[in-house]
């Protein structure tokens, strides 16, 4: 395969576009670490926390509404700056957020911000209600400049005792039908006001014993096929997410070679994209979770993701001492491109994908 200086400047690029980080600072800097990144289009999106782990305090990215609006602004105004810079289509960062409600929720009510319920909540209460919350999120969200909520979770309760789902509330229901109907309620809730919004955890992480956050996690014995369903249903409304997120657990029945959802080709190509027909967007759960960080090396766990389908790649620089370097994981999926270990029609199939994100979001921002 010939590269030119051209070819690979674009190559470059799209492949930027796949990753999605997070960084320090609630304010930005010309010289900030992000901001180079943005300016060398060398990232597709950022994902903001109110926690730093390092520091062990809540001082991350969100402050109050006004600084995380003014925050978003700038970034999206680097992300102007780089398109005149290369001569070159506007690519406005998909800025993300956990805004789930309850227990998973960046934006607190201590900063100003409304108050939310946990999913388990909202779903045991009415309809209405939820609703009420779903736009009041959707607004809240909008009003602050992010556009991709990593949510609705839409895990079914498989397990009560899971230390990540059940006994945090961030599941709807046992009930695959509940956790159907109110994934539907958030889901047009966000696409109403303009904000794209994710399924999580694909296929399934209700019935798990562990968490991803801590090691590997094997869900074969305790997985439920009914776990499917929210999916299975949501996938084929006219409200769909365009974006699944994956879950980091083993499911030896659905991948015999005990590859995580996040770097199974027969979890992501075979069972959700032929399987269940979705043409979105999949998005990996943060590849900086010991479920892979303590299984898999960085290189091979980034060729594994993209060749099992992935589009999009989460750095969330939140669980590790030194922030991953975007420019590091381009150069390394270039090198792999270039050698034939990743195809560049895989990366090409990636950035179509994300382009028809990010028109969603030049067209909502004209409305």
């Amino acid at each position: 395969m010939l590269f030119n200086k051209n070819n690979d400047m674009l190559l470059k690029e799209k492949i930027g576009q796949m990753l999605l980080v997070g960084f320090k600072g609630t304010a930005l800097l010309p010289n900030d670490p992000i901001v180079q990144a943005i300016l060398a289009r060398q990232i597709g999106g950022v994902i903001l926390f109110d926690y730093d782990y390092a520091l062990k305090k809540y001082d991350r990215n969100i402050k109050n509404p006004t600084q995380v609006k003014h925050l978003t602004q700038q970034l999206q105004s680097y992300a102007t700056q780089a398109a005149k810079n290369h001569g070159s289509q506007l690519l406005p960062l998909l800025v993300s957020i956990d805004y789930e409600g309850g227990y998973v929720n960046r934006l607190k009510e201590e900063y100003g911000f409304p108050k939310t319920l946990a999913a388990a909540d909202l779903g045991s209460g009415n309809k209405k209600q939820a609703i009420q919350y779903a736009n009041q999120m959707a607004m809240t969200l909008k009003q602050a400049g992010i556009n991709l909520n990593l949510a609705p979770v839409i895990d079914v309760n498989v397990n009560p005792i899971n230390p990540v789902i059940g006994k945090l509330g961030r599941s709807f229901s046992s009930d695959p039908k509940i956790v159907t109907e109110y994934g539907a309620l958030f889901s047009k809730a966000y696409q109403q006001h303009g904000i794209l919004c994710a399924y999580k955890h694909f296929p399934g992480h209700g019935s798990s014993t562990g968490d991803t956050h801590a090691g590997f996690v094997d869900i074969t014995e305790t997985w439920k096929e009914y776990e499917l369903d929210p999916f299975r249903q949501l996938l084929q409304q006219s409200y769909v997410s365009p974006i699944v997120m994956t879950a980091h657990v083993v499911h030896y029945g659905l991948d015999s070679e005990g590859y995580p959802a996040s770097i199974s080709a027969n979890m992501i190509q075979k069972l959700l994209r032929s399987q269940l027909h979705f043409d979105g967007v999949v998005m990996t759960d943060d590849l900086q979770m010991k479920a892979i960080t303590d299984n898999y090396g960085l290189r091979d766990a980034v060729r594994l993701a993209i060749n099992a389908g992935a589009d999009i790649l989460i750095f969330g620089n939140q669980l590790v001492a030194t922030p991953q370097d975007p420019q590091e994981i381009v150069d390394m999926i270039y090198q792999d491109v270039t050698a034939g270990k990743i195809a560049e029609s895989r990366i090409d199939e990636a950035y179509q994908r994300i382009m028809k994100l990010k028109e969603k979001l030049i067209i909502s921002r004209q409305n």
